[in-house]
């Protein structure tokens, strides 16, 4: 038998968690036995997903938050302090990811990307920091997670996607760095980056853009948002003694 940390108490900020991956991991998390809290901007989403994880047994809140503004994000954080008495886990889930040629780009495109995948993941980890570093020193568990959500963007560069990996790289050395600083105090810090996943990120880009995404993946068999959700709870549910660090996930017919 697998040796696993049970997530009964544990208390869990998932933000981008009305949708995609932010969702199924909030619901997973919930099967694990956490409580989580759930951040996003959309209210109705956000509703309808803690009626879910409750009427399944769950413990679940709601709050709604842009953190790619500094003042929501920390607000996202210390209302879960507040609510549930700690946080042991934060997942840094919430982005957009904006495609096509640099050279005749959106520069607000950038704006948008950077202040939600990079300095949202930022402003996410600094509140939560405090209270995990708290939890692990402190906490029954005696370990705690912060989880940021890259990409394979975050590893390999390709035409078309510039801005994109610029913002999935940053989030990778943000993350190693933070590790290298708070590793021996027990809070673990982890980077998933998935590959191609059936989520609305793809939805967002203007329609020739979405369509050349569609091409690319019509003949493969991608990932679901649940694949990615589990994933990150192997990585929370390990022994003290164990920091998964980064996990590369991607379809298996997927090639870069």
């Amino acid at each position: 038998m697998t040796e696993t940390e049970p997530l009964g108490g544990a208390v869990a900020l998932v933000t981008g968690a009305s949708s995609g991956i932010g969702a199924a991991t909030a619901e997973h998390l919930a099967e694990l036995g956490a409580t989580v809290v759930l951040s996003a901007r959309r209210r109705d989403r956000l509703s309808s997903l803690v009626e879910r994880i409750e009427s399944r047994g769950g413990r679940a809140a709601a709050f709604v938050a842009d953190v790619a503004d500094e003042a929501q994000a920390r607000a996202a954080v210390e209302h879960a302090v507040e609510r549930f008495g700690r946080l042991d886990i934060a997942v840094a889930n919430a982005g957009v990811m904006l495609l096509g040629p640099l050279a005749d780009a959106d520069t607000g495109d950038w704006r948008r990307m950077i202040g939600l995948n990079t300095l949202g993941v930022m402003y996410t980890a600094h509140a939560a920091l405090p209270h995990l570093l708290d939890a692990a020193e402190n906490g029954p568990r005696r370990i705690a997670d912060l989880v940021l959500t890259s990409s394979t963007a975050g590893r390999l560069v390709r035409e078309g996607s510039g801005a994109y990996n610029a913002s999935k790289h940053a989030v990778g050395a943000f993350g190693e760095a933070l590790r290298r600083e708070v590793t021996r105090r027990h809070v673990r810090v982890a980077l998933i980056e998935p590959g191609a996943v059936v989520t609305e990120l793809a939805e967002h880009n203007r329609p020739g853009i979405r369509s050349g995404i569609r091409d690319r993946y019509a003949r493969m068999e991608t990932l679901r948002a649940e694949d990615v959700a589990e994933s990150i709870g192997f990585i929370v549910t390990r022994p003290r003694r164990v920091a998964v660090n980064e996990i590369l996930v991607r379809p298996t017919e997927q090639q870069e």
